[in-house]
């Protein structure tokens, strides 16, 4: 059985892989600048050889937009999976269908379509909402209770076990002294 929510995901999804094709060809960017730099743009008075590229684009292999799509879909698969639903209990982004879980799905979608890696994502995620948008937060001062008290708690409770049960050894063993001595008063007071 299919959910809604996620047919109305998937078909926003699909959209938004048809509205925003991946280039075919990218122009050359100058040195030293950052990745995803367009190239400048010639100048009015150039020549139209200078304006017109020298190479013809690749022609796109036909299972080419499918392996795209499928791993544009994997892609954010993948991050919904690694960030929390923001109201839910304990609920990837992936997992939830609250209304404010829908709404940093297509906000993810719409970065992942700025270009902006999965750390950049997480980032701007956690600047915005906290390290709690994180289905793992990192191991830091803050969150060292999140990761080491569930094990600080089973070791005060296996301390406490381990006493309570010394504890129990030590009023039997004295139990059974006190009858050995009582025993022992009532023989001599039976034989005097």
């Amino acid at each position: 059985m299919v959910r809604v929510p996620l047919l109305r995901t998937a078909a926003a999804l699909a959209l938004a892989v048809l509205l925003n094709p991946m280039p075919l060809a990218q122009t050359a960017a100058p040195a030293g600048a950052p990745p995803g730099a367009a190239a400048p743009a010639p100048a009015a008075g150039a020549p139209a050889a200078a304006q017109a590229p020298t190479t013809a684009a690749p022609a796109a292999a036909p299972g080419a937009a499918v392996a795209d799509k499928k791993a544009y879909e994997e892609r954010l698969r993948k991050l919904s999976s690694e960030l929390r639903c923001l109201v839910c209990q304990n609920q990837t982004l992936a997992d939830s269908n609250a209304e404010l879980a829908v709404d940093l799905r297509r906000q993810v979608e719409g970065l992942m379509g700025e270009g902006k890696s999965d750390d950049q994502i997480k980032a701007y995620l956690v600047d915005r909402y906290g390290d709690f948008v994180l289905y793992r937060p990192p191991v830091q001062g803050n969150t060292m209770l999140l990761w080491f008290g569930p094990f600080a708690l089973l070791l005060i409770g296996a301390v406490a076990w381990l006493l309570v049960q010394r504890r129990s050894r030590q009023r039997r063993a004295a139990g059974q002294a006190s009858a050995e001595s009582d025993r022992e008063r009532m023989r001599k007071l039976l034989e005097s």
